[in-house]
């Protein structure tokens, strides 16, 4: 893995224990064993390591999920897409970095909640579109279903977290 790998893996792991102020260059060139410069040599700003974090969190998030729709053609994108966020949580025991940035949208560069608000919207067309396709729904509807199951899935995740109970899920999925 290279440097700048380390720092992207290193940093998300902090956000999604902490959020945006858990971590600093230092910190994160420490833990990986260089100088801080190098880390402002790959990125200038926080917020530019923050950006591309989100950024690309956004990217395999969405690319591991069309991963296993197309390796389980069978099962529902639907129930496939509330698993992702479960797994997360389960296995990670971390929250969305999306959704935790999110929270702080007030108290983030622009850059950062340009691509924080890119997650949201993608992730809505996703859900919107797979709706569509397995429900029939109208367009409008499949839009505002999609919005909720994407909320619900990220208010879980803190419940979840806040309660210290991982069934949560298990709830949430006999309701919708």
């Amino acid at each position: 893995m290279n440097k700048k790998s380390q720092i992207l893996k290193l940093a998300e792991q902090k956000v999604r224990t902490g959020g945006y102020d858990n971590f600093s260059f230092r910190e994160l060139a420490d833990e990986i064993g260089i100088k801080s410069s190098s880390v402002h040599y790959y990125f200038r700003t926080k917020a530019d390591l923050a950006a591309q974090l989100a950024h690309e969190y956004t990217d395999v998030f969405l690319a591991s999920l069309q991963n296993e729709k197309e390796k389980q053609p069978n099962n529902s994108a639907i129930a496939l897409y509330i698993t992702a966020f479960k797994t997360a949580l389960e296995k990670d025991n971390q929250m969305c970095l999306c959704g935790l940035l999110g929270a702080q949208s007030d108290a983030l560069p622009e850059k950062v909640n340009v691509e924080i608000k890119r997650f949201f919207e993608l992730n809505i067309q996703w859900l919107q579109q797979t709706y569509i396709e397995e429900q029939s729904m109208p367009v409008a509807s499949a839009k505002v279903k999609a919005m909720q199951l994407l909320a619900s899935l990220e208010g879980m995740m803190i419940l979840a977290k806040v309660l210290n109970d991982k069934t949560a899920f298990d709830t949430l999925n006999h309701y919708l």
